[in-house]
């Protein structure tokens, strides 16, 4: 089969993308990425060898409307010398030039919608699709028009492959802090000041002080150079990137993760059995974030911080909470990695080789 993957606009749409891209490659089919050119996404397209296509497309709104119609005339084109046999769409903005082009070229569709509560595409472009595979359960309720399959969220495969970095000291109790592939700014801000506190606290303490604090932190490329200058100020040591290209050594490494609660990122705890304080994107669109963050809370997985109300020292205080108590860091590990789902990449490609029939 030819096959079109359309993944893109953020991380957390690609990575999910490229995972089920690549076991379609394996399967023996012809797979093209259609991405959406964003800068974010040249470090993630980095681990695809087979064939790519840039959308252009752009998020939804009223100022990118002629762009988005460019975007549409630009996957038509190609979607007609291309001539695929199914498209695979990840959702957000990036899907929706591809899905469009691919209705109008009787072209199958498979959408895949990552989060509990639908985005504005996958609502929309639901009733183009002959099957729209879910991460969550509850998402089907959303999508009541539409036919949907639970499959699970597809994850890089070697997410929950990670080593410990051999550079920081093995009795090091360690805090990795990520707002995702592009960072954070509220979060940076918060933990930075939360963990310089939790670092004066720990200094107090001398010497019954057992473990030394170490940070790893993806912060995205416009706050990296901040968030370095807190933790030298502070006296941390720290690994900052804007960008981590050693997600699953990160994971690995960490006895605490604090991050955004996208769906690519539960998940990635999930299949690492990280215990996690996620906060939601309070501007996510329709709250989806606070909904994936309260589905894992209610199975005590994982805490939801609400960033409005999270204060630096409160901050402080969880932290230093698990740092005392690592049973508490022990228990929400088991109960996250309950919540893993394997084998979300081949139930979706298996959707994807169905729909041409």
């Amino acid at each position: 089969m030819k096959i079109v993957v359309a993944c893109g606009g953020t991380g957390g749409h690609a990575f999910p993308g490229l995972a089920v891209a690549k076991e379609l490659q394996r399967r023996g089919h012809d797979v093209t990425v259609w991405e959406s050119g964003r800068d974010i996404e040249s470090s993630v397209m980095r681990s695809w060898d087979g064939k790519g296509f840039s959308t252009y497309a752009k998020q939804l709104s009223a100022k990118n409307a002629f762009a988005i119609l460019r975007s549409i005339w630009r996957c038509r084109r190609e979607m007609k010398r291309e001539a695929p046999d199914a498209l695979l769409a990840m959702g957000s903005y990036s899907s929706l030039p591809p899905v469009l082009a691919a209705k109008k070229a009787g072209v199958p569709i498979v959408l895949h919608e990552a989060n509990t509560i639908p985005g504005r595409a996958v609502d929309y472009l639901a009733k183009y699709a002959n099957v729209v595979a879910t991460s969550f359960a509850i998402t089907s309720k959303y999508l009541k028009n539409a036919k949907t399959e639970l499959t699970g969220l597809p994850i890089r495969e070697e997410i929950d492959g990670g080593k410990r970095f051999d550079f920081v000291p093995p009795d090091s109790f360690v805090v990795f802090i990520t707002g995702g592939s592009q960072g954070a700014h509220a979060v940076n801000m918060l933990a930075t000041e939360a963990l310089a506190m939790v670092k004066a606290e720990l200094d107090q303490r001398g010497e019954e002080c057992k473990r030394k604090l170490y940070v790893i932190h993806q912060s995205g490329m416009r706050d990296e150079g901040i968030v370095m200058a807190a933790y030298m100020q502070a006296g941390i040591p720290a690994r900052v990137h804007g960008f981590e290209k050693e997600m699953a050594n990160a994971f690995a490494t960490a006895d605490l993760v604090i991050a955004r609660a996208g769906a690519s990122t539960c998940f990635e705890l999930a299949a690492c059995g990280k215990s996690a304080l996620l906060i939601p994107l309070p501007s996510a669109l329709r709250n989806h974030q606070h909904f994936n963050a309260a589905a894992f809370s209610a199975a005590g997985a994982a805490d939801e911080g609400i960033q409005e109300k999270l204060s630096a020292q409160q901050l402080c205080q969880y932290i230093l909470d698990r740092y005392d108590h690592p049973e508490k860091l022990a228990a929400t590990s088991a109960k996250i990695k309950a919540l893993y789902t394997p084998g979300a990449v081949s139930r979706v490609a298996d959707l994807v080789e169905k729909v041409k029939g």
